[in-house]
């Protein structure tokens, strides 16, 4: 069974993917693919590929999730509500809980 790895969009700060990576956990940026501005399609298709958890604020996601497109599972938070702590500990909890197996075409909502 595979751990969950994170893909973070460009509206989840940076320090999160840090935070994740020294507790052992894959995450990786917008940023580090060097692809900021893309679009949300894109980002969750790469994510797919990749076999990553997109994670964002964009509820975008959940309207492309509904469309039947297939992903490794979205996870979105509340911008004006979770912090960097709260998703932190959010995506560590869902890495101890979930297998990538059993994220596949899950939406949740931290």
């Amino acid at each position: 069974m595979a751990a969950l790895r994170f893909y973070l969009d460009e509206n989840i700060q940076v320090v999160i993917a840090e935070q994740l990576k020294r507790r052992g956990i894959e995450a990786v940026t917008v940023r580090d693919l060097g692809l900021l501005g893309d679009d949300d399609a894109s980002h969750l298709e790469r994510a797919a590929r990749m076999g990553f958890v997109l994670c964002s604020h964009d509820t975008d996601y959940a309207q492309l999730a509904s469309s039947g497109i297939e992903h490794a599972g979205i996870i979105i938070g509340q911008q004006d509500r979770h912090l960097i702590g709260d998703w932190v500990r959010g995506l560590t909890l869902y890495h101890a809980v979930y297998t990538a197996e059993e994220m596949q075409n899950r939406l949740e909502f931290l």
